[in-house]
């Protein structure tokens, strides 16, 4: 690790324990929905109220249900049927996710760019995630693509941290060393402090494991295939199959062959 970087790791580390670092906080809209979703009474009614208060979220939702994966034989176009179509828990969850593309501004345009591209492949890793669990397993879709939007979270304060600091921006390959060593740590700590369940809480700071001793599939599985499936051929994806993880799901298709298929699920909250 070069000096810069190394100085940049330990400033936010330190801050991390200090309690010092500036954390992005988990939107209104997002606490409200949430809330609601906690309410094992809750009805369709009341969480398209919560919902509805969000124009764009509400934009959003309508879009995902009416999305070639989700799609019934008519078109939605409100939001009490989008969630009557997709149920509470996953309207739920999905539209935490969906929400959470708002927190990914700055004002650099270098770092808005950066930030884009993050949520990008958060998209497309949250698309794959909610497919495979679906195929595969009996984990919930919608916790799935949640897990898959939140992977990056941590990504986020690096960047607003670089935006103060040029001499971390305009390095480049130092930046994407500093947010490879330590994203994990700092979105596991933005999730907790979001109160997020610890199985969705840990997907930062496991996904990358490829070595995880864990018996069962779990969420962090989902995320690190999908993850390691967006790898180009060069890169080792056609060896996939003997990934323990890969195991631990069942999959007997050729990684390549499963990545193709998967294409579509990349686009469902696009």
């Amino acid at each position: 690790m070069n000096k810069l970087a190394d100085t940049v790791q330990r400033d936010l580390l330190e801050a991390i324990d200090n309690d010092d670092l500036v954390l992005p906080t988990l939107p209104e809209v997002a606490v409200k929905i949430r809330e609601a979703a906690e309410d094992d009474d809750i009805s369709v009614m009341r969480l398209s109220q919560v919902v509805s208060q969000d124009a764009a979220l509400s934009a959003r939702l309508l879009k995902v249900v009416n999305s070639p994966l989700l799609r019934a034989s008519f078109e939605v176009t409100d939001v009490h049927t989008a969630i009557n179509r997709l149920g509470v828990n996953y309207s739920s969850n999905l539209a935490i996710g969906l929400v959470m593309e708002q927190i990914f501004h700055a004002r650099a345009p270098a770092v808005q760019s950066r930030m884009r591209e993050v949520w990008r492949r958060s998209v497309e890793i949250a698309g794959m995630s909610s497919e495979l669990a679906r195929r595969y397993t009996l984990l919930k879709p919608d916790r799935a693509a949640l897990a898959g939007l939140m992977h990056q979270i941590g990504v986020l304060p690096i960047l607003t941290y670089a935006q103060e600091h040029n001499e971390l921006l305009s390095d480049g390959v130092c930046l994407n060393h500093v947010i490879e060593h330590i994203h994990p740590v700092i979105g596991d700590h933005i999730l907790r402090k979001w109160d997020f369940p610890p199985m969705l809480a840990k997907v930062p700071g496991q996904y990358l494991d490829l070595q995880r001793g864990n018996t069962e599939t779990d969420y962090s599985d989902l995320v690190m295939i999908a993850t390691l499936l967006k790898l180009p051929k060069h890169d080792g994806v056609d060896t996939l199959i003997d990934h323990p993880a890969y195991q631990r799901l069942g999959i007997k298709q050729s990684p390549l062959l499963l990545a193709e298929e998967l294409l579509p699920a990349q686009s469902l909250l696009a």
